[in-house]
């Protein structure tokens, strides 16, 4: 009985372990086809946009994110080769040229209506979830009230 015992406890021990992420939290970007898919998707389900038009997206989208992710691999080469680390500011105004970019490439190819739901209702829905507590900037007892 005690055999018995011991067996079950190191399979459920190995079981737990086993399910655990890896290390890093098991985060992995994607690449920039597939990042310029979930937006052909977005839009083709909300739009139902020509090929054409799709085609134009994905294409100017995709080069834009490996550019985006080239310099995003500089950046922590750079900071792993003891070059120490990016002004959080100057990196901020980098990740809004990006974000600027892509809204040019999609002003072009969307009517102004098709645009503004876009940047209203789809993009916020795509950004994920902060988790519980992980609000930024301090003050997170902050309820928008004035005492």
């Amino acid at each position: 009985m005690k055999k018995i015992t011991l067996l079950v406890i190191l399979i459920s021990s190995a079981a737990i372990s086993f399910a655990q992420p890896p290390a890093g939290g098991g985060f992995q970007r994607r690449t920039p086809a597939e990042r310029a898919a979930v937006i052909h998707q977005k839009l083709d389900s909300a739009f139902k946009l020509e090929a054409v038009k799709l085609t134009m997206i994905d294409t100017a989208l995709t080069v834009l994110y490996r550019k985006q992710d080239a310099r995003m691999q500089e950046v922590r080469d750079m900071m792993m080769n003891g070059g120490g680390s990016m002004d959080r500011e100057a990196l901020r105004e980098e990740m809004q040229k990006w974000n600027g970019a892509q809204e040019e490439i999609l002003k072009a190819v969307l009517t102004a209506e098709q645009f503004t739901i876009w940047k209203d209702q789809i993009l916020p829905s795509m950004r994920p979830a902060r988790p519980a507590g992980a609000g930024g900037g301090g003050g997170g007892n902050w309820r928008g009230g004035g005492n």
